[in-house]
């Protein structure tokens, strides 16, 4: 299982959302989705996230929460635990990000756009104001086929 740090940075209403269309083989293409990556060797996952957010946006992060694990599960892909934050204070420049295009998104909108359906399930949660929480994300392909939120299933089909 691989673990990544992933956070949905806040300002104004609106989410820093990353467009992957840059990489090829990006089991994220085409995607809208946060700011983060792969934890290198040592680290925890303030400190990937910290380093994710600094090389993909030249942003550094001033005040951030832990808001959630989450267990990805695949038929196609490497297990993945997702350490998931929100932040809403940061300093620096935005500046340009090798991964893809990188734009303020209003959070009513962001359901509109490519993102996975298990990504819904946790960005209402954390919109919900939900406290710390486990959340396992079974898909077959891109298909989401199991949802286990604090060891319960929940339905895979999110509202908005």
């Amino acid at each position: 299982m691989t673990n990544t740090s992933l956070c949905y940075i806040e300002k104004d209403g609106k989410y820093l959302m990353l467009h992957r269309v840059k990489k090829e083989n990006d089991l994220n293409k085409d995607k809208w989705i946060g700011i983060g990556g792969k934890f290198e060797e040592n680290e925890s996952p303030e400190e990937c996230i910290l380093r994710e957010t600094l090389e993909e946006t030249g942003l550094r992060l001033t005040r951030f929460k832990y808001r959630a694990i989450v267990t990805f599960v695949s038929d196609e892909w490497e297990g993945e635990y997702m350490h998931l934050f929100t932040a809403d204070g940061f300093e620096g420049r935005l500046r340009d990000c090798d991964e893809g295009v990188l734009e303020w998104v209003d959070k009513e909108e962001l359901y509109k756009l490519p993102i996975w359906e298990g990504d819904k399930i946790f960005l209402r949660l954390i919109d919900a104001g939900a406290e710390f929480f486990s959340l396992k994300l079974v898909y077959e392909g891109d298909k989401l086929k199991k949802a286990v939120l604090n060891g319960e299933e929940i339905s895979p089909s999110p509202q908005r």
